[in-house]
């Protein structure tokens, strides 16, 4: 296959393809539930804002509207709503069976597994091939116990996920794949300004990015805040992420926490849209996680070299090559990242010059042009396979 390559060289030095010509003998289709702003949602608008960098072509269909419908609408591939009135409408499933043989798709990439069981239905009788990947450790359903073993092909955020998933639901391990979540590292290379609520002060500046949902696990990180508080009042810790509705607890037991115990120095931001610049004008990034099966803001964090403090659940050692990247601290233990973090403070200069090295290479390992390479390596075994 011929591959045409315009190379950009970002500010470390990687290099990026930005032209590529496509393959023209396999289209994906990529389905989605609702086009709100989310971890998968982020994802697939990085993909179709990147398609001129994959080697196949794709589509875009949803059932719902969302925020990011514009953004989708606009990148460069077909996006199209179909929207059933009801569970399993028939009229539905006809009109996603026409509409993937009218743009001749070979692949359906389902995001749930709602839509990978709408795409079995749909293409009975045909050679389209179904693919979903699981984002999550998805709550347990007769469905999805049904469609998991039904699909050609499931793909898992990491290793440790898939692992989980073999084992749980006894899956054939040849029909499950990894693949890592691809990051569109050119929004962090851009020269912000400084962020109006950072502190104006010379005091070192560190940050946690993540809603406060029950994936991750911030009362470590304010416990932690308390006992480094007591050893200096000399930082500025940002909480960025927004209160789960559904669990307002979570934020509510932090926000009092740090509030009781004279946590002045540690503020509760909400969401932003603006993280590449916080990343760009803080010190370090500390990271706690209960459940995550990737960790797309510790990945971002280490590309934006900074110094990277994250617990030592499987799926962050996994990501961090067992602390290549970044240090890891005992999960739910304070003590160890206080003691770490000390560390950190008396050596800066250090841990910030091998931070910058390990933006490199988990650039490589983590971009949007790998995500599709092995997306496309993917693909093109299971339209092959007989």
């Amino acid at each position: 296959m011929l591959i045409l390559q315009n190379l950009e060289i970002n500010k470390f030095g990687v290099k990026q393809c930005n032209q590529r010509q496509k393959n023209k003998s396999m289209k994906v289709a990529f389905l989605l539930g609702s086009l709100n702003r989310g971890g998968t949602e982020t994802l697939l608008l990085d993909v179709f804002r990147n398609a001129d960098k994959a080697d196949f072509e794709f589509i875009g269909v949803h059932r719902k509207g969302g925020v990011l419908q514009q953004d989708f609408y606009t990148a460069e591939p077909k996006f199209f709503k179909l929207a059933p009135k009801f569970p399993f409408d028939f009229i539905y499933l006809l009109k996603l069976r026409k509409l993937l043989k009218k743009e001749n798709v070979q692949i359906v990439h389902s995001q749930q597994f709602l839509d990978a069981l709408y795409s079995k239905i749909a293409t009975l009788g045909t050679k389209i091939k179904v693919v979903q990947t699981y984002h999550s450790f998805e709550k347990e359903s007769v469905l999805m116990k049904f469609i998991i073993k039904k699909t050609d092909k499931n793909f898992f955020v990491s290793n440790y996920q898939r692992e989980y998933y073999i084992k749980k639901y006894s899956l054939k391990p040849e029909k499950q794949a990894t693949v890592y979540n691809g990051i569109s590292f050119k929004k962090f290379d851009k020269n912000f300004e400084k962020p109006v609520f950072l502190s104006e002060n010379k005091n070192p500046k560190l940050a946690m990015i993540g809603n406060f949902v029950s994936v991750r696990e911030h009362f470590t990180v304010c416990r932690f805040l308390k006992l480094l508080n007591e050893k200096t009042k000399k930082i500025e810790f940002y909480f960025i992420g927004k209160k789960d509705e559904k669990n307002p607890h979570l934020y509510d037991e932090c926000a009092d926490f740090c509030a009781k115990n004279g946590l002045q120095n540690v503020h509760f931001l909400g969401s932003r849209n603006d993280v590449p610049a916080i990343l760009q004008h803080i010190d370090a990034f500390i990271y706690s996680t209960d459940h995550d099966t990737f960790g797309i803001a510790v990945i971002e964090a280490i590309a934006a070299g900074l110094p990277v403090f994250v617990n030592d659940f499987e799926v962050m050692k996994e990501i961090a090559d067992n602390g290549k990247f970044a240090i890891l601290y005992k999960t739910k233990n304070e003590t160890d990242l206080l003691d770490k973090f000390l560390l950190f403070l008396q050596n800066q200069n250090e841990y910030k010059e091998n931070a910058k090295k390990n933006a490199i290479e988990i650039r490589k390992k983590f971009s949007i042009e790998e995500h599709l390479k092995v997306l496309e390596r993917n693909y093109f075994k299971l339209k092959n396979k007989n």
